[in-house]
């Protein structure tokens, strides 16, 4: 993996190595015209072709290398509605109300999948999860209890653990389970699911194809390939999550390596109830979840993202520290052993959304950019919201993740 272009992914991610059965897709050879190009082939670019395809507009997807293995192999794909941050601590960038109704899209776009399974039948390992926010320190009580509180005055269906009812094998000094609050997937295949459903309602999907240049005309863009092919497109959405340099010099984001282990399949879950998708008050907080083959995925440890350079022993130091961590969590599984470790770019904002919507320069430039823990929920709301738009209608929720809130 010394390739400088991989940089954003190091190791063996879980879900492009336990799927043995690797989709390919062609690159383009010929110059083509639609209505609207996707630019990214991981699970953005799947999703927002998805929402596309079913209202049976014509589409083109164009990833640069292999579909879905970039990002896309490294997403813990631990839902929830919840944002990175505490609502108390989202306040200094985003009104309460605001960040209340970002929850409750989380909940919506998780809505959105149940009901993509229950029309396509599982084929990504999807689960639905309750989930765990909480903390083992004392002096985090109070902030658990104030984030409680809120959701529970805004009608979300949580229940608060403390010491003396914590369900978990751990020390638990306060958390929030909250009921149908999430669910589990497997990215990989739920992004060749998605676009093989998309294929057979007319999307046209190449891979191994590099986007060099756009050219802006009044009605239309023109996407330029590596080998000189072009895209005509009505609309270009860009879908490359944080690699956004070819079509914006706006910094969306910032970028941080999250480091992540998982383990061989384990005989039993003693400890952790319900196999709920755990996440702590931590910053940066770690988060845990199960595979359906019964592995253990656990990933945190943040650090600054620095370009260009892989630092072998501070990785490994970052999953051994992983490694304990889960072992003391859980001291009554006692096969755990770990089976594949690796790194991965991830962006967050201030108030931790993504960023849905038309360029402020060129109107027909639009992006779907999930950033934060959220990143495949606000990818859903992106692709409904876009959709909807290219029909003229706009949502008003789109003003949630305007592309320029962060300019002045």
């Amino acid at each position: 993996m010394g390739n400088a272009k991989l940089q954003y992914v190091q190791g063996r991610p879980i879900f492009t190595n336990i799927n043995e059965h690797k989709n390919q897709y062609p690159y383009l050879t010929k110059n083509i015209d639609t209505d609207v190009c996707i630019i990214g082939g991981g699970i953005t670019g799947a999703i927002t072709s998805y929402y596309f395809s079913k209202e049976n507009i014509s589409c083109v997807l164009l990833e640069k290398r292999r579909i879905a293995h970039l990002s896309t192999s490294v997403t813990t794909s631990l839902l929830q509605y919840e944002l990175d941050d505490n609502l108390s601590d989202l306040t200094e960038y985003i009104d309460l109300e605001d960040a209340i109704r970002a929850y409750n899209l989380g909940l919506i776009a998780l809505d959105e999948i149940d009901k993509f399974i229950k029309e396509y039948g599982n084929n990504c390992d999807y689960k639905k999860r309750d989930t765990l926010l909480y903390t083992a320190k004392k002096d985090e009580i109070n902030a658990i209890k104030i984030e409680y509180d809120y959701r529970k005055n805004n009608n979300f269906d949580v229940e608060y653990i403390n010491e003396d009812n914590n369900k978990f094998s751990f020390d638990l000094k306060a958390g929030i389970l909250s009921k149908n609050g999430g669910a589990e997937i497997d990215p990989y295949k739920f992004t060749h699911e998605l676009l093989n459903i998309s294929q057979n309602n007319g999307l046209k999907v190449y891979e191994n194809t590099e986007v060099i240049d756009l050219k802006y005309y009044k009605d239309y863009i023109e996407v330029i390939t590596e080998f000189g092919n072009i895209v005509k497109a009505k609309k270009v959405i860009v879908a490359t999550g944080y690699n956004t340099k070819l079509f914006t010099n706006r910094n969306f984001a910032t970028k941080t390596t999250t480091f992540n282990i998982a383990t061989k399949p384990v005989k039993n879950f003693y400890g952790w109830y319900e196999k709920v998708l755990i996440r702590d008050n931590c910053d940066p907080y770690n988060y845990l979840r199960t595979t359906s083959d019964n592995r253990i995925i656990i990933g945190g440890e943040d650090v600054d993202f620095v370009p260009d350079i892989f630092d072998e022993k501070l990785a490994n130091k970052k999953y051994d520290i992983l490694e304990n961590r889960l072992k003391n969590m859980f001291k009554n599984i006692k096969d755990i052993e770990v089976d594949y470790k690796y790194c991965g770019t991830f962006a967050s904002t201030l108030d931790n959304l993504g960023f849905i919507g038309e360029d402020t320069k060129h109107n027909n430039l639009w992006y779907n950019l999930g950033y934060g823990a959220n990143g495949i929920l606000f990818a859903i709301l992106g692709g409904m919201m876009l959709s909807k738009l290219y029909h003229g209608e706009k949502d008003k929720d789109m003003r949630l993740f305007k592309v320029d809130r962060f300019d002045n």
